[in-house]
């Protein structure tokens, strides 16, 4: 998830994305997830849809809603957030798919509002929403392209939320096979068991400011046990799975590239 506050070091990701289309050509490209209540829509239409047309159409907009803003550091009121964000979804829709943008909302207003160039995927690119509430699925199916269910969601929970995800969707009159499912797992692959662990509940009390949420939510142990796990995660019914590593990471792509996929 996106911190642009914290001690934890993170790059700011739409920076980081714009490196990243530079060195690769056909590799999807996004973030889990930008918290869209921080940013004001209109600036953050522009740089999405500039990075859509650098990285010629791979880019997958991942945001959230996030916890309650900080007003005096953010300089936005905690007051109707779900409200702003269903509607900074509304306002770079409106722009990137209007010759002349017009939104009336709560919160901004657009009239006769051009932004060039409009994004290479149409109409825009691909929005997918993160978390785990039953609120945020029905959202995601009202006002989005696809889901991710969130890293600090066990693989039970996420069976269980796919249970909500498709209700919401057949209510919704949605075909299931138009709507992207993922789901975000941590992990440490390591055949010292005890090891992983520990590295895992020490990132985790860093990170969350909670080991034990490690122990909850991750995917850890040898390869083939790691392998097992996560072929949990795909029947329970997630078309894409991001795996997230948080120490060694190129010790861990190593092991996933030669050890892990290919036996998926």
């Amino acid at each position: 998830m996106e911190g642009i506050t914290g001690d934890l070091a993170t790059l700011e990701p739409v920076t980081m994305l714009s490196y990243m289309s530079a060195l690769t050509e056909r590799v999807k490209l996004g973030v889990s997830v930008i918290i869209a209540p921080h940013r004001n829509p209109v600036q953050l239409a522009k740089a999405l849809g500039s990075l859509d047309t650098i990285n010629q159409g791979r880019l997958v907009v991942g945001i959230g809603l996030g916890g309650r803003i900080m007003a005096d550091t953010f300089g936005v009121s905690p007051e109707r957030r779900v409200g702003r964000f269903v509607e900074i979804m509304d306002v770079m829709k409106a722009l990137w798919t209007q010759p002349q943008a017009e939104h009336s909302g709560r919160f901004w207003r657009l009239e006769n509002t051009s932004m060039e160039p409009k994004p290479i995927q149409k109409p825009h690119p691909p929005i997918w929403l993160g978390g785990g509430h039953p609120q945020v699925l029905r959202r995601a199916v009202r006002h989005a392209d696809g889901w991710m269910g969130a890293g600090a969601s066990s693989t039970s929970q996420f069976v269980e939320n796919m249970g909500h995800l498709r209700q919401s969707l057949e209510e919704a009159g949605r075909d299931p096979a138009t709507f992207a499912v993922s789901k975000r797992v941590y992990l440490a692959i390591d055949s010292n068991e005890s090891r992983a662990e520990s590295r895992l509940r020490t990132w985790f009390g860093q990170m969350y400011k909670n080991a034990d949420m490690a122990n909850r939510v991750s995917v850890w142990g040898s390869p083939s046990v790691c392998a097992e796990k996560l072929a949990e995660v795909a029947r329970a019914g997630a078309q894409m799975i991001m795996l997230n590593p948080v120490y060694d990471h190129l010790e861990h792509l190593e092991a996933l590239a030669t050890e892990i996929i290919p036996n998926f």
